[in-house]
C-alpha cells in the first residue's frame, strides 16, 4: 500500500483486462447503432478518426501516468502540470461524465437481462458490483478477465458466421444516410465514448504494481485489442446488414445473429451483451470512485469520502456513494442521451489531459509533440460535433462545476484572511 493510498495489487493483464472490459462493453453493444445513423456507409472512416484520437490521448494519458502514478488520472496531471482548477474541471467532468454512463451500462444490463423489468435488474446490478469493488480490487480483475474472455468469444463467432453467412447479399442491400464530414465526425464522437474506457487503467494508478512500466504498457496494449475487435465486427455488421438497418437497429450485434439464421447465436449474444455491460459497469465504477475518492482526498468533495477501508484497502465509502448515486439515475437516464453527454465531458478531460502532456519535458518522457496537439485538436472538434443536446447539457454541467469551484475558493479565502485577522488582532 502507498503512504495514505491504496494497495498495489494490478499486474500488466489485470491493467489490460480491465480496460477492455471497459471498451467492448460501451462499443459493440451500444455506440455502434447511433455512430451509423450518423455517418451511414462512412461509419469505418469514423471509427478510424476515433482511433486515432483515442490514440493520442492514450499516449499522453500513459506518459502522464507513468510519471503520476495515483488515483484521479487527468485530476490529478491537471492539478500537478496545470494548476487546481484544471484539475479540478477534468475531475468534476469525469466523474459527472462517468457517473451517467454507469447508469446507462446498468440500465443495458437489465434491458438484455429482463426487458421488462430493466430499472430493477439495472439497480440490483449495481448494489452487486458495488459490493464487489467494496471487498477489494482482485476480485473486481478476476471477474473482469472472465467477461472479456466471453465477450471476445461470442464476438468472434458472430463475426466469423455474419462474414460467411448465405443471407449478407440479402441484407446488405439496404442503403444508407448520405455520407457527410458532419456525420461522420458526429460518429466519431459517440464512437470515442466507446474508446474512452482505457481511462480506467490511467485512474487506477494507485492500485498498480510498478505503475511507471506497467501503465504505458497496458493502455495502448487494451487500445489496440479493442480497435481490432471493433473493426472487425464493425465491417461484419456493415455487411449483414447495411449502414440503414444498422444504425435504425436497437441491438445491431442481435440483429445480425439473427440474419445468420443460426437460432442457437441469438440467445448466446443476448448473453455477451449483458455480461459486456456488466464489465463496462464494472469497470466504470471503478473509475469513477477512485476519481471520487482522489478529489475527496483534496477537499474538492466531501473529505470523508476519502476513507480507506482497514481490511479491504478500498476507497469504500466513494464507492457506496457513487454506488447510490448510479443506482437512481438508472430509474430515469435514457441510454442515447447518456452517450453524448458522457462523451462531451470525456473529451473535455482528455482535452485537459493533452495540454497537461504538452507541458511534459524530455526528460519527464514527453511524447512528440504532434500526438499532444492531434489529441487536443481531435477532442475539441469531436466534442463540438456531437449532437447539440449533448454539447449544451455538457457545457452547462461542467460551467456549474467551474461556478460551484470559484465560490468555494472564495469562500475560503475569506476565511482565511478572517483568521489571520483574528490572530493579528489577539497578538
Amino acid at each position: 500500500m502507498t503512504p495514505h493510498g491504496l494497495r498495489r495489487e494490478l499486474g500488466t493483464t489485470d491493467a489490460v483486462v480491465i480496460g477492455l472490459s471497459a471498451m467492448i462493453g460501451a462499443g459493440i453493444f451500444v455506440a455502434l447503432a447511433p455512430a451509423a445513423r450518423a455517418a451511414g456507409s462512412g461509419l469505418m472512416i469514423a471509427l478510424a478518426v476515433a482511433a486515432v484520437v483515442a490514440y493520442c490521448n492514450a499516449t499522453s494519458s500513459a506518459r502522464l501516468a507513468a510519471l503520476y502514478p495515483a488515483s484521479g488520472g487527468t485530476y490529478v496531471y491537471g492539478r500537478e502540470r496545470l494548476g487546481n482548477f484544471w484539475g479540478y474541471l477534468a475531475g468534476w467532468g469525469f466523474v459527472v461524465g462517468k457517473t451517467a454512463s454507469c447508469a446507462a451500462m446498468a440500465l443495458t444490463v437489465g434491458v438484455y437481462v429482463w426487458p421488462g423489468h430493466a430499472h430493477a435488474v439495472a439497480a440490483v446490478t449495481v448494489a452487486a458490483l458495488t459490493a464487489l469493488n467494496y471487498v477489494g480490487i482482485q476480485r473486481s480483475a478476476w471477474l473482469a478477465r472472465s467477461i472479456v474472455a466471453v465477450v471476445i468469444t461470442i464476438l468472434v463467432i458472430v463475426v466469423v458466421t455474419s462474414t460467411i453467412s448465405p443471407k449478407s447479399l440479402e441484407w446488405s442491400a439496404s442503403a444508407g444516410p448520405e455520407v457527410s464530414v458532419t456525420g461522420v465526425l458526429q460518429a466519431a464522437g459517440l464512437l470515442f465514448f466507446a474508446f474512452a474506457g482505457y481511462a480506467r487503467i490511467a485512474t487506477l494508478g494507485e492500485e498498480v504494481r510498478d505503475p511507471s512500466r506497467t501503465i504505458p504498457r497496458a493502455i495502448p496494449l487494451a487500445l489496440a485489442i479493442t480497435l481490432i475487435l471493433y473493426a472487425a465486427t464493425a465491417a461484419a455488421l456493415l455487411w449483414i446488414l447495411g449502414p440503414s438497418a444498422m444504425g435504425s437497429s436497437v441491438a445491431p450485434v442481435t440483429d445480425a445473429a439473427r440474419a445468420t439464421g443460426l437460432r442457437w447465436l441469438v440467445p448466446t449474444v443476448g448473453v455477451a451483451a449483458a455480461a459486456a455491460a456488466v464489465g463496462s459497469l464494472l469497470a466504470l465504477i471503478l473509475g469513477v470512485s477512485r476519481t471520487t475518492f482522489a478529489m475527496a482526498r483534496d477537499h474538492h468533495l466531501p473529505h470523508r469520502l476519502a476513507s480507506i477501508h482497514p481490511r479491504f484497502g478500498s476507497p469504500y465509502r466513494a464507492e457506496l456513494v457513487v454506488g447510490a448515486v448510479v443506482t437512481g439515475l438508472a430509474a430515469t437516464v435514457d441510454v442515447g442521451d447518456a452517450i453524448g453527454f458522457s462523451s462531451f465531458a470525456v473529451l473535455v478531460y482528455y482535452a485537459i489531459a493533452n495540454v497537461s502532456a504538452w507541458t511534459l519535458t524530455t526528460t519527464e518522457g514527453r511524447p512528440a509533440r504532434i500526438v499532444p496537439a492531434v489529441g487536443l485538436l481531435g477532442c475539441v472538434t469531436l466534442a463540438l460535433a456531437l449532437p447539440l443536446p449533448s454539447t449544451i447539457a455538457g457545457i452547462g454541467v461542467l460551467a456549474a462545476g467551474a461556478i460551484t469551484y470559484r465560490v468555494r475558493m472564495s469562500w475560503r479565502t475569506r476565511s482565511s484572511t478572517d483568521t489571520t485577522d483574528e490572530s493579528t488582532s489577539g497578538s
